[in-house]
């Protein structure tokens, strides 16, 4: 069995408690804490801070001055907090506003080619900025937009739901699906500025925001143990969105996102295993034809699926495999699994940006707090996976993973 160089084990997690101290400052009045990212076109800040959305004119202000500002939403999310966005830019330079579907099946090349004519329509030039005010379809879209429209102009990125927040909106990730696969067409292009607001999520329908649980729940599965026992601890706390806890698994993931993506921003090595259950996230996303489920119940899905997967290759301990398909579970349910055969499925995942040579690459967990990227996982057993992930949530998980990987342990 292969396996990539991509461990962040507890020296990286040492490493991030330091980016904390030596590269978190702490802002008067708004308490707003900035984690620096390294990107090959020079650094750029997340600012994470509860009422950012009511301030974001003066923070974009800082970056300097732009010939327009072009901001780029969905009709539902501009409702909830459009308002108190534009009025936070100064008088006479309210942004020009530019509104689509922020569906997953709206996240295509008509989509951009759509917004890119939008723009030049309203006259946008190579010194506008556009900015994306959403969750992960509208800053995965606009992302792609900015790095493509006249090659290339400014982007700011204030995501709006959880799964933005902790992970899509840092990294500079950008791209849109095709039928035949997920994020297939895209672009590294890094922001100029992240601002994630927590009361932007006020708003968020629950199903929404449970989703955006799964990926916080990656962190602490790949690389912070201590993270993923919070989660055990606090989960009816984070569930009722109190302040304090959605705070600080919100900080933390971002703290753990960019010192990743810092090390390998073109996804090289390190940086894959921010891809944990996405491997079979994204064959579920790509089955259904992005219509079933959202990304972070696909992602919850394939994490479920990757930790049964890890039992059998990398002998993730059994207590292991039971605690995180538990924290899954009590997030809250599922859409169930598609009727699809496990063969068509792991067809799907063969289109997976991460295959090389034709060989599916899948991120695994030895243990809580440390992940990698493996070749060579027998197909047998990723079948024997897939016909028994629907049963995950009915039945005892030591049966699962029992027959899920052909083997018993005494």
């Amino acid at each position: 069995m292969k396996k990539a160089k991509t461990r962040m084990d507890t020296r990286t997690r040492a490493k991030t408690t330091t980016l904390r101290r030596t590269k978190t400052g702490t802002k008067t009045r708004a308490k707003a804490r900035t984690v620096w990212v390294r990107a090959g076109a020079g650094r750029y800040g997340v600012v994470c801070a509860a009422g950012l959305l009511g301030r974001a004119g003066r923070e974009i202000a800082k970056l300097g001055r732009f010939s327009s500002v072009h901001v780029v939403s969905s009709p539902k999310v501009w409702r909830a907090v459009g308002k108190a966005f534009a009025g936070s830019f100064a008088r006479g330079a309210a942004p020009v506003v530019h509104l689509f579907d922020d569906a997953e099946a709206a996240k295509n090349l008509a989509t951009v080619e759509l917004l890119t004519r939008k723009l030049v329509r309203a006259g946008a030039d190579r010194k506008s900025l556009l900015v994306a005010v959403g969750g992960g379809v509208v800053g995965d879209v606009t992302g792609f937009v900015a790095a493509s429209y006249l090659r290339g102009v400014a982007l700011v990125q204030v995501p709006t739901t959880l799964v933005a927040q902790v992970d899509s909106a840092i990294g500079g990730k950008t791209g849109v699906n095709l039928p035949e696969g997920k994020n297939l067409v895209g672009a590294f292009y890094p922001p100029r500025l992240v601002l994630a607001d927590p009361q932007a999520m006020g708003s968020l329908p629950e199903r929404e925001f449970r989703g955006g649980l799964a990926e916080v729940i990656k962190y602490g599965v790949i690389a912070d143990a201590k993270l993923f026992a919070y989660l055990e601890e606090n989960l009816e706390k984070i569930l009722r969105r109190e302040a304090a806890a959605l705070e600080h698994i919100i900080r933390r993931s971002v703290e753990i996102k960019t010192w990743v993506v810092s090390q390998d921003e073109r996804e090289s090595g390190l940086r894959e295993i921010l891809n944990y259950g996405h491997t079979f996230g994204h064959a579920l996303e790509s089955a259904t034809r992005y219509r079933r489920y959202q990304h972070g119940e696909a992602v919850a899905w394939g994490m479920m699926c990757a930790a049964l997967l890890g039992y059998g290759v990398v002998h993730t301990p059994g207590d292991a495999v039971s605690r995180i398909v538990s924290l899954i579970k009590r997030v809250g349910p599922l859409p169930g699994w598609p009727r699809t055969s496990p063969k068509r499925l792991f067809e799907a995942m063969h289109a997976d940006k991460k295959a090389r040579g034709g060989k599916v690459r899948f991120v695994l967990a030895p243990r809580l707090g440390r992940a990698s990227s493996y070749d060579d996982v027998p197909a047998k057993m990723v079948e024997c996976v897939l016909r028994c992930a629907p049963e995950c949530l009915q039945r005892p998980v030591v049966e699962i993973v029992s027959e899920a990987t052909g083997q018993g342990r005494g």
